[in-house]
């Protein structure tokens, strides 16, 4: 792990047929920015080729990096991993698809530079920036868990699950030890480990497209989704969270 001004974290489960585009693009956009910047590509348990790819990519480039999981362990375990072996003072995680186009990530290092411990990208602060927005049914799914997040967890925000977030540093150290949720539902909890230990939570507008081969299933992983929400508020009643919580909490 070496020190660097950016880090960007990439959840990878069998994406062997977009991810050396992807890396293309970051490594493009890197280069032309002049960031100092790390690219790590979690390989969550992968049967296909996406390890080979990044492997042979990385030899040509040291800024990126292969870590692999102890199989496949789920979006939230990946993206945990690739944060807690990240150099960067800002860290930013995206989905593998890049659905908000990597120049994104402008506002919300924007946000961070402003003051922000947390900037979360989102699709519904602005939806005209949707430049291809998800199936209706999806979008129903998706309105009702967020209605579920504001009952259950008090989560006041327009869009928690944008696969596009940044930490500071010290913010990334706080609220990832302490992240119990593995899968899906895992983007609920870093919230409200942020707003229990009083970090600063901006949500940033960002443009976004709608990517086909999405592996989520919006009833079955919606339902799990759920019952992780209720783990969240159980654990917190219980106290889980907060044995570390008021050592960690920010200055």
């Amino acid at each position: 792990m070496e020190p660097c001004k950016y880090s960007i974290i990439l959840p990878a489960y069998n994406e062997g047929v977009r991810i050396g585009d992807t890396l293309d693009n970051l490594l493009a956009y890197i280069k032309q920015r002049h960031w100092d910047a790390e690219v790590i590509v979690v390989n969550d348990g992968s049967t296909d080729n996406t390890a080979e790819l990044v492997q042979n990519r990385a030899i040509q480039n040291p800024a990126l990096r292969l870590i692999e999981n102890p199989g496949n362990r789920g979006k939230g375990y990946s993206v945990r991993n690739g944060m807690l072996r990240a150099g960067g003072d800002v860290l930013l995680f995206s989905d593998a698809d890049l659905s908000s186009p990597i120049s994104e990530a402008d506002k919300l290092f924007s946000a961070i530079a402003g003051g922000a411990d947390i900037a979360i990208g989102s699709r519904w602060v602005d939806p005209k920036l949707q430049l291809r927005p998800q199936p209706l049914y999806r979008r129903i799914f998706g309105r009702i868990f967020n209605l579920a997040l504001r009952l259950i967890l008090g989560l006041n925000f327009k869009d928690t699950q944008c696969g596009f977030k940044a930490f500071t540093r010290r913010s990334a150290q706080a609220i990832f030890p302490l992240q119990q949720i593995e899968r899906w539902g895992f983007d609920p909890e870093l919230l409200y480990l942020a707003e229990r230990l009083g970090f600063t939570v901006e949500e940033v507008p960002v443009a976004w497209s709608h990517r086909e081969g999405t592996r989520i299933n919006p009833l079955r992983d919606g339902i799990k989704m759920f019952m992780e929400m209720l783990v969240i508020r159980w654990n917190s009643l219980c106290g889980k969270y907060s044995a570390t919580a008021e050592a960690l909490r920010p200055l």
